[in-house]
């Protein structure tokens, strides 16, 4: 299997798995854990499985002159990008966040044109536009699509956490050229760890575990491995074949993705004709995005 074929499944597992959590997350928050405290799991938990890994592994040392790009990355990649995340997320609605997310890979298209020099092609625009038409049909018919002041500080976190990724995303990539992804996750979640430490702290200490059943563990644990472990290792590794546009793109694919899981796991939702013209879009754009890129000329 050629490494090309092996970073767009990576990134179809990644969004397997975004799906899923966004019925799996909510499970756990507010009920049992809070916002900060449940993002303070996340990359703690991450960031044991990343030294671990790495100790047994990978014996790679990075330059002290990258370091601090990486702390850049940690900022953009998992101190905001979760933060921002999970805070927005409780003070709007997942539509709006969903619809908002729309706006990812058009920043990335335009912040990898800048900084990587990719020429943004016809192609790669015509697969973004394909993209967001299909991401919108599904979103916006959704009885919960509401915008409004009630929501606008959920609404402007979950757009600057769009556009936080979006940097990580790209500036990530010159880093996978020159080492393991592990060893850049590592002191990425390290970096991240620092960051998120003193907001997440309270909540921490104030998590009841003794009340908590083992079905919100077992939840607590897909987000750590699942969501934050193996995400941020498949989505870094995709990017030593894959142009940021492109693993951006497969963003739009988590609302039906997610609408998949509910159809067949939880058997609380429809598959209808609406949502598999959304799939065929989707699918005609991450198609368009992934051809080989060409860089602007200087």
């Amino acid at each position: 299997m050629n490494k090309t074929l092996q970073a767009h499944l990576a990134l179809l597992v990644v969004n397997l798995i975004y799906g899923a959590n966004y019925s799996i997350a909510k499970e756990v928050m507010p009920a049992y854990v809070q916002p900060f405290a449940f993002v303070l799991m996340r990359v703690g938990g991450a960031l044991i499985l990343f030294w671990i890994v790495s100790a047994l592994f990978i014996k790679e040392k990075i330059d002290k002159k990258d370091l601090p790009r990486v702390a850049l990355l940690a900022v953009c990649g998992v101190a905001c990008n979760q933060l921002l995340f999970l805070k927005g997320l409780s003070i709007t609605t997942p539509i709006n966040a969903a619809i908002i997310m729309i706006s990812n890979p058009i920043v990335v298209l335009l912040i990898a044109a800048v900084v990587l020099k990719e020429k943004i092609s016809i192609s790669k625009f015509a697969g973004i536009s394909f993209g967001v038409i299909g991401a919108a049909i599904m979103l916006l018919y959704s009885k919960t699509f509401s915008f409004g002041s009630e929501t606008i500080t959920g609404d402007l976190m979950i757009l600057v956490n769009s556009i936080s990724w979006a940097c990580y995303v790209v500036l990530v990539k010159p880093l996978m050229k020159k080492y393991n992804t592990f060893t850049i996750v590592k002191w990425v979640f390290l970096f991240g760890f620092v960051y998120v430490l003193p907001f997440g702290f309270k909540q921490f200490t104030e998590v009841n575990w003794a009340s908590m059943p083992s079905s919100i563990w077992q939840d607590i644990i897909f987000v750590v491995v699942g969501t934050t472990f193996f995400a941020y290792v498949l989505n870094t590794y995709a990017l030593r074949a894959l142009s940021p546009a492109v693993v951006s793109i497969y963003i739009y694919l988590q609302p039906f993705l997610a609408t998949l899981i509910a159809v067949f796991y939880y058997h609380n939702d429809t598959l209808d004709a609406r949502k598999i013209l959304s799939a065929v879009l989707i699918i005609i754009g991450v198609t368009l995005v992934s051809q080989p890129f060409k860089k602007a000329k200087n």
